[in-house]
């Protein structure tokens, strides 16, 4: 899998609730996320920050971390709530202390970091028994939606990968073009 990133020129695409809540419900990923009011919460991969938003209002902080600062920029463009700070890093070196974190997201952006380094990584800042919520674009889609099928990874493939790095599953399901993990810190 190749490391690009999203063109920040069709970022307004992002913000199509119509298209982004075909494959994912704010519903369904405040449910996969499950974050308490007194929480710290990441979404790896932000963007512009379009499931940032369905999470925040539900916890006391969430960090958006992208490798893109541009995507930032959009994202203070349209307006960042008070308990989110934009976070410009790679996943696979997140500027948090260990454990320090509750909760973890990635919405259509595993594919993007998706290594063990990265997953490590993810699981050093996570708390012990800290939930983490993948929801991605599946190998075994048509590709008529998202990145091309060469770059998506199968849920068994990031199943694997999560175990390796110390998680245990909760939740596994394979739906026509993405998968949905949730998975504990050990």
């Amino acid at each position: 899998m190749g490391f690009h990133t999203f063109d920040v020129d069709g970022a307004e695409r992002l913000e199509r609730a119509d298209r982004r809540y075909r494959y994912l419900s704010a519903e369904e990923l405040l449910w996969a996320v499950d974050p308490t009011p007194s929480a710290s919460v990441v979404d790896l991969g932000s963007g512009t920050g379009f499931y940032t938003d369905d999470v925040a209002p539900a916890t006391a902080a969430l960090y958006a971390v992208d490798v893109q600062a541009e995507m930032h920029e959009f994202y203070r463009e349209k307006g960042v709530p008070d308990n989110v700070s934009l976070v410009t890093a790679r996943v696979a070196d997140l500027p948090f202390a260990t454990d320090a974190i509750d909760a973890a997201f990635s919405t259509m952006t595993y594919h993007e970091f998706a290594s063990d380094a990265a997953v490590r990584e993810v699981s050093r800042v996570l708390a012990p028994g800290a939930q983490l919520a993948i929801v991605d674009w599946a190998a075994t889609g048509s590709g008529e939606a998202g990145p091309p099928l060469d770059e998506r990874f199968s849920a068994e493939a990031a199943v694997d990968i999560l175990r390796d790095a110390g998680f245990t599953m909760r939740h596994t399901a394979v739906r026509p073009e993405t998968f949905l993990l949730v998975a504990d810190n050990d």
